[in-house]
């Protein structure tokens, strides 16, 4: 009689370790990311082309370049991502003015939406501007600007749910705030090139989990 005891008391416990098992699988199934390679390493396909700049793929990078026109250029993902953390790397050339837009929507070279700026030292690279609107919305403050690697690959990470932005340069917490108007709005990523010619950046690794 002891013995039995013994033995539903050990069938309990495993039936109620394989239960808990079973929820913590549920969950995690439930609860899953999903990740997407946006740049294949191959060529521009998932991307449209905005403007008359350079965009090409070379040797797994994405590379961007100044045109004869020396205007904005912007590469835009064919899909809208809403609530995103993508982790990127970049590397700036010339004078490397550019940045990564979010929830924006293009018309010929003119968007509309929000810049995670990569620029050169000093100005500004991870702080979040509004183009044709509020303009910036977060600045870097001096002490967070030795964090860029000019010349270098930098690894900048972008998380954006519902109104929250928060940014990353090389591991350094850059910005981290809420808008009610980015909050609303959904739109495209997009790779941008600046007007005023010689610019030239390296990327590779774009990396997006959907939230």
């Amino acid at each position: 009689m002891l013995k039995f005891k013994f033995l539903a008391a050990c069938c309990a416990v495993i039936l109620f370790t394989s239960s808990a098992f079973l929820v913590i699988r549920e969950d995690r199934t439930v609860t899953k990311k999903k990740t997407v390679k946006l740049f294949n390493g191959k060529d521009l396909t998932g991307w449209k082309i905005n403007g008359t700049e350079k965009w090409y793929a070379e040797k797994g990078e994405l590379i961007c370049e100044s045109g004869p026109d020396k205007e904005y250029g912007y590469l835009t993902t064919d899909k809208f991502y809403k609530d995103f953390d993508l982790s990127l790397k970049f590397k700036q050339e010339a004078n490397g003015n550019s940045g990564v837009f979010f929830r924006s929507t293009v018309e010929g070279t003119k968007v509309a939406g929000w810049q995670v700026e990569v620029a050169p030292p000093n100005h500004d690279t991870g702080g979040v501007y509004e183009s044709y609107g509020r303009e910036w919305l977060v600045k870097i403050p001096d002490e967070k600007e030795g964090f860029l690697k000019m010349g270098e690959w930098n690894t900048l990470r972008i998380r954006v749910v519902g109104p929250k932005v928060q940014t990353w340069l090389n591991g350094n917490a850059m910005v981290d705030f809420d808008d009610a108007k980015i909050g609303a709005a959904n739109g495209s990523i997009a790779l941008q090139i600046h007007s005023g010619g010689g610019i030239k950046v390296r990327w590779k690794d774009l990396i997006l989990e959907e939230l």
